[in-house]
């Protein structure tokens, strides 16, 4: 969806079905399909498409440089969520930038 609305086309968005992939490998393989067909869109963009306006599927037009943005926090939201679901079931995630806060409190100095 954000790669075909820099691309200044309509959002052809088929939803988040079972029908779209059912099993692990499907998944994944329909992951790194979209994700790859995405990067190429992205790698093309030039300094000046992205101060070209597109159309969002809600019919309003947003700059494309502030689209990317907001794609990146749109995936920021979700991984906050996985980890906020993970955490209620009790499931160690991984820390985001090299150490957990409370190895980074271990490490640090005291006053």
């Amino acid at each position: 969806m954000f790669a075909e609305c820099v691309s200044l086309r309509p959002s052809r968005y088929p939803g988040r079905g079972r029908e779209l992939a059912e099993v692990y490998d499907a998944v994944m393989e329909y992951f790194e399909r979209m994700h790859a067909g995405a990067v190429e869109i992205f790698r093309g963009l030039t300094p000046e498409d992205l101060q070209e306006k597109c159309t969002l599927p809600s019919g309003s037009q947003i700059a494309v440089w502030r689209w990317l943005r907001a794609m990146v926090e749109h995936e920021v939201h979700h991984r906050g969520q996985i980890f906020i679901d993970l955490g209620m079931l009790g499931v160690k995630t991984p820390a985001l930038y090299g150490l957990t806060s409370e190895e980074v409190k271990a490490r640090s100095q005291s006053k």
